[in-house]
């Protein structure tokens, strides 16, 4: 039904100037503010992932936004070089210490946290 049509992700933030300059100057993402006040994120090939604001949000427990990238360890370098903390997991879910989770049953994957604290992750398939 609903195959032919297509999709976006969107989720909340308190401060949408503080999470601009995040997926911005952190990320390297085209951002832009459209004529609602609601950000969106460019990633190429993909619609654009809107981020509302939401003076009461509370992050989500799970993740809410994924990234695939060719090289994880390259990638997760990068990110820490730029500031990002990625989360560390020791239950059924282990991450080793840079916070990369290798699985065997899935992708490599490592995540991190927004400025809202939104989680986020990059995987390599």
């Amino acid at each position: 039904m609903l195959q032919s049509n297509l999709a976006f992700s969107s989720f909340a933030a308190k401060d949408l100037a503080k999470t601009q300059k995040f997926y911005e100057e952190v990320l390297g993402l085209e951002v832009t503010k459209n004529n609602m006040g609601i950000l969106e994120v460019k990633t190429s090939g993909n619609q654009p992932i809107i981020i509302y604001p939401k003076p009461d949000h509370q992050p989500a427990v799970f993740t809410v936004l994924n990234f695939t990238v060719d090289n994880i360890e390259k990638t997760v370098d990068e990110l820490i070089a730029r500031g990002i903390r990625f989360e560390q997991y020791t239950g059924h879910i282990q991450t080793d210490s840079k916070g990369i989770c290798r699985n065997e049953e899935g992708p490599q994957i490592a995540w991190f946290k927004d400025p809202a604290g939104n989680i986020l992750s990059v995987l390599q398939e």
